[in-house]
């Protein structure tokens, strides 16, 4: 049975993983310090025995038991809320964190995937945006703290594998959504969402003309996992080209809900990108991957678990 090392596995995508990597027949190692995950995501794993939760935070120094063999970087905050909030701990798991996973791997002789981010091409200048795009990211801007973190991590992460030739992947996560997102995460969605659900003003940043192109989490953990398994060291974007404005989301998700939400509008957030939208090719050719969820599909799921949470 293979052994698998999933970092920041009681977040939100990092469960969703666990839960792949149990169906696949791994034993599974989940390691997360509870900064942005819970206990929650992953306590209908806790009873199987090829599944073991480890509460420590990777940007100290790593040790593992036994063999490895895959790691799974996934610590990290990974909304504007968490990272404004937690800026320091963003930079450290995304430089130290990520430094100490690809050190685990050189010494176990581990496949080493990051988790990357769309937000390596900043706000960008290039629409779709493709993997030989180097991106329009402000480093000292409030969000270059998870921008430059990641681009950091994707840099060391060439390097280990350039120098020391650890077998790397790197995934580009563009933005991503369904069950167990935190209620109150700060992205769009799940704050559309518990807006609509308690008839609350559902609140749209700017003008709502700014876009985003959301993946359903299934077909993100699919894309991820078959990247995992295929021979491509450089970074693949894993997302949903399908574009929405903003605004047009909000009124998708009111509708979805059945609710009496009114829309109300508030500042554009400094650097928040206009555009967001994956070219994914790549993933195509390469992969034979392509998201597959239609959006009201997977909001309609995604809805259905915050109405449980929610009580609603």
């Amino acid at each position: 049975m293979a052994r698998v090392l999933i970092t920041g596995g009681a977040g939100f995508l990092g469960s969703h993983l666990c839960d792949k990597f149990i169906k696949e027949n791994y034993e599974v190692i989940c390691m997360d310090n509870f900064l942005t995950g819970t206990a929650e995501n992953i306590s209908h794993l806790l009873g199987n025995p090829n599944f073991t939760l480890i509460q420590y935070n990777v940007s100290n120094y790593i040790h593992i038991t036994g063999e490895l063999d895959y790691i799974l970087h996934f610590a990290s905050p990974a909304s504007p809320f968490d990272y404004l909030k937690y800026p320091i701990q963003t930079l450290k798991v995304g430089s130290l964190g990520t430094m100490n996973c690809l050190g685990l791997a050189k010494a176990k002789n581990a496949r080493f995937l990051l988790a990357s981010t769309s937000e390596v091409y900043g706000d960008p200048l290039i629409h779709p945006q493709y993997e030989g795009y180097w991106g329009n990211v402000n480093p000292i801007g409030i969000r270059g703290v998870y921008d430059e973190a990641k681009r950091f991590a994707e840099a060391i992460t060439m390097a280990y594998y350039r120098y020391h030739n650890v077998d790397t992947r790197i995934v580009r996560i563009f933005n991503t959504y369904g069950p167990r997102m935190r209620i109150n995460d700060g992205r769009a969605i799940p704050a559309f969402i518990s807006q609509a659900l308690n008839n609350e003003d559902v609140t749209v940043f700017g003008d709502g003309s700014q876009t985003r192109s959301v993946c359903y989490v299934d077909d993100l953990v699919e894309g991820i996992y078959k990247l995992l398994l295929s021979d491509e060291i450089e970074p693949v974007n894993i997302g949903n080209p399908s574009e929405i404005t903003m605004l047009d989301l909000a009124k998708e998700i009111i509708e979805l809900t059945n609710s009496k939400s009114k829309i109300v509008y508030n500042d554009l957030p400094q650097d928040d990108p206009k555009v967001r939208k994956p070219d994914t090719t790549k993933a195509k050719t390469l992969l034979n991957w392509s998201a597959k969820v239609d959006r009201k599909i997977g909001l309609q799921k995604t809805i259905d678990d915050f109405r449980k949470r929610l009580g609603k």
